[in-house]
């Protein structure tokens, strides 16, 4: 199996121009350098939620998407992500008013400095992720019982969430498909899985809804996800640059190297 002939079409990298190298390299260190970045918002938006703040668990991933069940996401989001951005003596007098029923006079008299001194600079309703607390009417939304992220927002999420990574797989899966790797299945599954853990990821945000145990799932499709993002990178970079010409690419030409171009 693993002296399957070389496709009539297929490139190796070291058949490729310089400058296309160059092109692929660059693409290459600023989406990887891109979803690392990815992974740490990631882990800033969802870890802590349980009151851990130094992990990401399943029960994050709960809790995110369905909701605590009981207080309510201003509360969760303080006590969790949010915990270290309000000192104790401004946090907790927050947190006894959402408990006490979040009235109005009280949220103008002392609650509402506190808010726009630590939280609108970020909260302030210019990005479309963030929860807008400008004003009693929508801090009011978020001190009501936590059922996690509303359905419109999943679905604002999902579209722009496989957009971007069905494009960046996409790169990363056509620079990828110059490498030299045996057996053919195994590369073909190497490019393939991101597209299906892609979906089942989303899939899983609107079914932990109604079934918790679907959390599992999104963590399994972010790693699988991650690992083939991860082997088609190192792959890549190393045999652009770093392994030689493989055997049945220099045979093909009758010639043990193959020039640069």
């Amino acid at each position: 199996m693993n002296d399957t002939p070389l496709h009539p079409h297929y490139l190796h990298y070291s058949e490729l121009p310089l400058s296309m190298r160059v092109l692929y390299t660059a693409a290459l260190l600023i989406l990887g350098l891109g979803y690392i970045f990815g992974l740490i918002y990631v882990f800033h938006t969802y870890a802590g939620r349980d009151g851990n703040p130094g992990s990401l668990s399943y029960e994050d991933m709960v809790i995110a998407y369905s909701g605590t069940g009981k207080g309510s996401r201003l509360e969760s989001a303080l006590r969790g992500p949010m915990s270290s951005m309000l000192p104790p003596e401004e946090l907790s007098p927050i947190i006894a008013w959402v408990q006490q029923g979040a009235d109005k006079a009280q949220y103008e008299a002392g609650i509402r400095p506190t808010i726009d001194k630590r939280c609108m600079s970020c909260h302030d309703g210019s990005n479309p992720h963030l929860v807008n607390l400008g004003g009693y009417d929508n801090i009011k939304k978020v001190t009501e019982q936590d059922t996690g992220t509303d359905v419109f927002t999943l679905v604002r999420v999902s579209h722009i969430h496989l957009f971007g990574l069905t494009f960046i797989f996409f790169i990363v899966g056509l620079i990828f498909s110059h490498a030299y790797l045996r057996p053919i299945w195994f590369k073909c599954a190497v490019v393939g899985l991101p597209y299906l853990a892609l979906t089942m990821d989303v899939s899983s945000w609107y079914f932990t809804k109604l079934f918790h145990p679907f959390a599992m799932v999104t963590m399994a499709a972010g790693g699988v996800m991650g690992l083939c993002f991860a082997f088609m990178w190192v792959v890549s970079m190393y045999q652009m640059w770093f392994s030689g010409t493989p055997e049945a690419v220099a045979t093909r030409h009758g010639e043990r190297t193959i020039a640069v171009g």
